[in-house]
């Protein structure tokens, strides 16, 4: 892991980036994009940053090609066009190409060098940002990975005029959870935002990438304190996983069911940790203000909680949460009693 991470903001660092890539003299430069980043993203970069590229790899859209199968493909393409170890990969994407490109490069030949330029409000302030990368297992979600930090990190707010509403609104998760773990004043601000629009949360990228990498740096492979990034995503990955293979749920974006997990376990906090109900209400509301409910059956309770028992952060078969004690003040390695589960549910669609 490095010991600073490599993130540059702006037009002009798309720009700088074929420079750096020249220093590097690297053997052959390829790019890795989705269907959504080929169509809208791929002619606007190489005119930014005109490189010569060997070749253009590109991966069905979505989180359920998140998998071991698209990585096959992609190391069978660079291993026919000739990547060695002197080659380069640029992940030009959202979430899943850089987490899947990341892992990509890192067990390609025992490991090249790669560049994240996310291209979503989520990959920008998450997921391209510490270094993690990797694939799901079947409905699992991020089983199998590796932690290492790309080569740089490119933001640039102009991806985000290429988003679909739901998109921006699946970033913002993240960005309320930067502040609910470590910064009030942050959540405050961005809990009064009255659009989630490009215009309204690009002054908020920057922030919220600051408050990643400062957890990040201390904590680089989630010993201690970088578990404080995983509050809301014990119950919100099983939701995401559950909605992700189920023959007839709609598709819920990961900040989607991220947002459902906080409130969930918002409740959670008021009984085993010292969050106030008064607060643990007020988060409730500031994500029903911006997220549609979720109706889940007793079925659709079960079914997540089932899948609970594979998250990564359970030890010995105990499953370790993240809760708050206060907002900025978070509790790790928490177990829960299971009869909370059910009203932590309740809780989650009652009228506020």
């Amino acid at each position: 892991m490095k010991k600073s991470i490599n993130i540059t903001f702006g037009t002009s660092a798309l720009q700088n980036l074929k420079t750096e890539l020249t220093a590097k003299q690297y053997s052959s430069v390829f790019i890795l994009v989705d269907t959504n980043t080929k169509k809208h993203c791929l002619d606007h970069f190489l005119n930014q940053c005109p490189i010569s590229v060997t070749a253009i790899l590109s991966m069905a859209e979505g989180e359920e090609n998140k998998n071991l199968r698209t990585c096959e493909e992609l190391w069978n393409d660079l291993s026919i066009n000739g990547a060695d170890r002197n080659s380069v990969l640029i992940n030009l994407g959202g979430g899943v190409v850089t987490d899947l490109g990341g892992f990509v490069a890192c067990t390609f030949k025992r490991g090249i060098d790669f560049y994240n330029i996310p291209t979503t409000l989520l990959s920008m302030v998450d997921a391209s940002v510490g270094g993690k990368t990797g694939i799901d297992l079947g409905a699992l979600k991020n089983q199998i990975g590796i932690i290492r930090e790309p080569e740089g990190v490119i933001v640039t707010s102009e991806w985000l005029q290429t988003l679909p509403f739901e998109e921006l609104r699946s970033g913002f998760a993240e960005m309320l959870k930067h502040g609910l773990i470590a910064n009030p004043n942050y959540w405050n601000t961005l809990s009064k935002i009255k659009e989630l629009s490009p215009h309204a949360l690009e002054p908020y990228i920057k922030p919220s990438i600051e408050e990643k990498t400062k957890v990040v740096l201390e904590d680089p492979n989630e010993k201690g304190l970088r578990k404080i990034l995983n509050f809301g995503h014990t119950l919100g990955h099983a939701i995401e996983s559950y909605y992700l293979t189920h023959p007839t749920k709609p598709r819920l974006l990961h900040g989607e069911a991220i947002a459902v997990g906080m409130v969930l376990e918002a409740f959670l906090s008021i009984h085993c940790s010292s969050l106030s109900s008064t607060t643990a209400q007020k988060i409730k509301e500031i994500f029903q203000t911006f997220y549609p409910k979720v109706t889940l059956t007793t079925e659709d309770q079960v079914a997540i909680l089932d899948l609970l028992r594979h998250d990564k952060k359970n030890k010995g078969g105990r499953i370790n949460f993240v809760l708050l004690k206060a907002i900025g003040e978070p509790d790790v390695d928490v177990e829960v009693p299971q009869e909370l589960f059910a009203k932590a549910f309740e809780f989650y669609q009652s009228t506020p």
